[in-house]
C-alpha cells in the first residue's frame, strides 16, 4: 500500500470503527473532477453486507457543494445506509481537515464495498471463502499475476484461490488489487425472494 493511502487508512480507520464500522478500502487519486478520496466501509463480520450505498461530502478545504446519495436501503438495519455514510463522513472529514493530511481540495466519498467488494487484508479473505474472487499481483506466482477463482482460505500472509483446475497460494503483501466477482444468479434469486 502506498504510504499517503496507509496515513489516511490509520488517521480514518479508529472513526469508521467508531462508528461501528469495519473500514475495507481506501483509494486517493486525481479524476475528471479534481482529487477524490474514497472510504470503502462494512458491518463487522457476522453482520449482512451493503449493495452500493454512497454519500460524497466535500472536504472543509474545496468548498464545494455537497452531491448526494444514491442507492442502497435506509430501513434495512444490516445494509449500509445513506445515514450511516453521511454519519462517518462528517467525522473523517473533521479529523482529515484537522490533521490536515491533503493541503489542497478534494471530494471525500463514503460508501459500502456492493457487490464487487475489494479485498485488501487476510480477514477480507478468510470472511469470504468459497466465494469468487478476481486477484492481481504485482510480481506475481510463478510468472502469473492474474488469478481468477474461488477463494479457499487465507491463513499466515497467504490467499490460496482455486483457479484453472489448480490451487494457488498468493502473497497478500503482493496484491495490487482483489475484489469479490458477484453471484448475479444468486442475486438475482435473492431479490426475488
Amino acid at each position: 500500500m502506498r504510504k499517503d493511502l496507509q496515513d489516511l487508512w490509520l488517521l480514518a480507520e479508529p472513526y469508521v470503527r467508531d462508528a461501528g464500522f469495519d473500514l475495507i478500502e481506501v483509494q486517493f487519486g486525481r479524476e475528471q473532477q479534481g482529487s477524490v478520496l474514497r472510504l470503502f466501509i462494512d458491518r463487522p463480520l457476522g453482520e449482512a453486507t451493503g449493495s452500493g450505498t454512497s454519500v460524497s461530502q466535500p472536504s472543509q478545504a474545496s468548498q464545494a457543494s455537497e452531491q448526494g446519495a444514491s442507492g442502497g436501503s435506509v430501513t434495512n438495519p444490516t445494509l449500509i445506509s445513506v445515514d450511516d455514510c453521511e454519519r462517518v463522513s462528517r467525522d473523517v472529514s473533521a479529523a482529515l481537515d484537522v490533521a490536515d493530511k491533503i493541503p489542497y481540495a478534494y471530494q471525500l466519498e463514503v460508501s459500502s464495498p456492493g457487490l464487487d467488494r475489494p479485498l485488501r487484508r487476510e480477514r477480507d479473505f478468510a470472511r469470504f471463502v468459497g466465494e469468487s474472487a478476481k486477484v492481481r499481483l504485482e510480481v506475481g506466482v510463478e510468472g502469473r499475476r492474474n488469478f481468477s477463482g474461488t477463494i479457499r482460505g487465507a491463513k499466515d500472509g497467504r490467499v490460496e484461490i482455486a483457479c484453472d483446475g489448480r490451487s494457488y497460494e498468493l502473497p497478500i503483501d503482493d496484491i495490487v488489487r482483489a475484489n469479490l466477482v458477484p453471484d448475479w444468479d444468486r442475486e438475482f434469486h435473492r431479490s426475488a425472494s
